[in-house]
């Protein structure tokens, strides 16, 4: 990972503790001039690391300045169903992980949970599937964990 995504990760999670709202706003370039760096890794890091997989609904406005809203979504039936349309058939290894370390930085599940989903849906685990149908199995599994996390409290 890289120092400088790190930092720009931190920044804005910061921003997250003082909004009580769970909505920050910010202004791209702005924030790239205070990290001494170009627009487009604000971007990379937005997407990588705050995208719908890991809870978090991004909009952009472009001209006069524009600026980035980033919001925090409750873990809710909303969520979940955010969470199943940006699955949709398929997910790949990298977007998994992204999802499955979400819900832990949100509580829902536990580290060893983490690791153990993480191990489930690794290729190594799913080397006996054909390569071409691993993302399918991998949306499918993942699916069923949700159904079951949603249905653990009851």
């Amino acid at each position: 990972m890289s120092i400088l995504s790190d930092s720009i990760e931190e920044f804005i999670n910061r921003l997250f503790e003082d909004e009580d709202n769970g909505v920050i706003e910010f202004k791209r370039n702005q924030l790239a001039e205070e990290f001494d760096c170009a627009p487009s890794q604000i971007n990379y890091v937005l997407q990588t690391r705050f995208s719908t997989n890991r809870g978090y609904i991004i909009e952009s406005k472009r001209g006069g300045g524009g600026y980035i809203k980033v919001t925090k979504l409750e873990i809710d039936e909303d969520y979940r169903e955010i969470i199943l349309d940006s699955i949709g058939d398929s997910i790949t290894k990298y977007k998994s992980d992204r999802l499955i370390e979400g819900l832990y930085d949100e509580g829902v599940i536990e580290i060893n949970e983490m690791n153990l989903v993480k191990v489930i849906l690794s290729d190594r685990s799913l080397e006996r599937v054909p390569h071409e149908e691993r993302n399918y199995i991998r949306a499918d599994i993942i699916k069923n964990i949700l159904n079951v996390i949603e249905n653990r409290g009851d």
